[in-house]
């Protein structure tokens, strides 16, 4: 299982990204991946990254489809791929309506169709092709001109069963947040496998962006986590994958303790049928530096187990 270091994007400047970033490049890690929020941009912070951390593959987690056409989009996910000598993955989503209602205005109308018509553009946009796309929720004509640059894998943001049927589909795999291992191996990772074999399509890949915390004090972090990202289980689809596990909040997803009981935390991610593991440590500077520590050595130990 590979490990990763989640970049929040709401970093007080690129430079600091960037440096966490390269903290994950000097721990050897596999990748960093950077999120879209409403500050920094995720592209070109990977771009920026690419280059003065070069070698650690780098993706995002995600970016928001509705604000970005799939031509706009592929274009700059192709010059991510072109300045990188790693692997680049572009994890994209729908967000959520508070999101893309409330921030920018558009209508959340029917997201499932949307990304179905968004990731049949996308694609082949990615691969050089030319596409001529007039649907319901998309209309696209053209092609981005980046000749020789490989296409990126894609990842989709997908947690209810008619998304991860889409990502087994039209997408090279999933990524998750607010969802423990056992949802993992008894929900997502068999449900976006029998959809990718039902397409003839490869075993997908499972990213599963966990927060975490070497931490002596793991109440503090739940509370923080409380204070901080709560707002985040009146997401619908949030509060949807938390019922499901039973839970209301998403401080309860969290990993905190020891190293001991974080690292059996994570090593459940690896048995549950997880191929990435992308943890956003959390709490103080000793706290974040040790759970950095803790992935580093968890790195290449761990082996996913595949779904059955």
């Amino acid at each position: 299982m590979k490990i990763g270091l989640y970049v929040s994007g709401t970093g007080s400047s690129p430079d600091v990204l960037i440096d966490q970033v390269r903290a994950a490049a000097d721990a050897g890690l596999d990748s960093a991946y950077l999120s879209q929020l409403l500050s920094w941009d995720a592209l070109t912070v990977a771009a920026l990254s690419a280059r003065a951390v070069p070698g650690i593959e780098l993706g995002t987690a995600i970016v928001q489809t509705y604000p970005r056409h799939p031509l706009a989009l592929a274009g700059q996910a192709l010059t991510v791929q072109a300045v990188s000598r790693a692997p680049f993955t572009l994890g994209i989503g729908p967000s959520h309506p508070q999101i893309i209602e409330g921030n920018f205005g558009y209508s959340y109308d029917q997201p499932a169709r949307h990304i179905r018509e968004y990731l049949s553009v996308l694609r082949p946009l990615l691969r050089g092709e030319p596409v001529d796309h007039r649907g319901q929720a998309v209309t696209a004509a053209g092609m981005v001109d980046a000749a020789g640059v490989p296409a990126p894998s894609v990842l989709l943001s997908a947690l209810g069963p008619v998304m991860l049927r889409t990502a087994g589909e039209l997408a090279d795999g999933t990524v998750t947040v607010w969802t423990g291992p056992e949802l993992v191996g008894d929900y997502i990772a068999p449900t976006i496998t029998r959809a990718a074999a039902a397409a003839g399509r490869p075993g997908p890949r499972v990213v599963a962006t966990v927060v975490a915390s070497v931490t002596d004090d793991p109440d503090g972090a739940r509370q923080w986590v409380a204070e901080q990202l709560g707002f985040a289980a009146g997401f619908p689809g949030y509060q949807a994958v938390l019922e499901r596990q039973g839970r209301t909040g998403v401080a309860e997803t969290i990993v905190v303790g020891d190293e001991d009981t974080v690292g059996q935390a994570l090593a459940a991610y690896a048995a549950a049928g997880t191929t990435e593991l992308v943890v956003g440590p959390i709490g103080d500077a000793q706290a974040q530096a040790q759970t950095l520590d803790l992935l580093a050595s968890l790195r290449g130990d761990l082996a996913p187990t595949p779904p059955a």
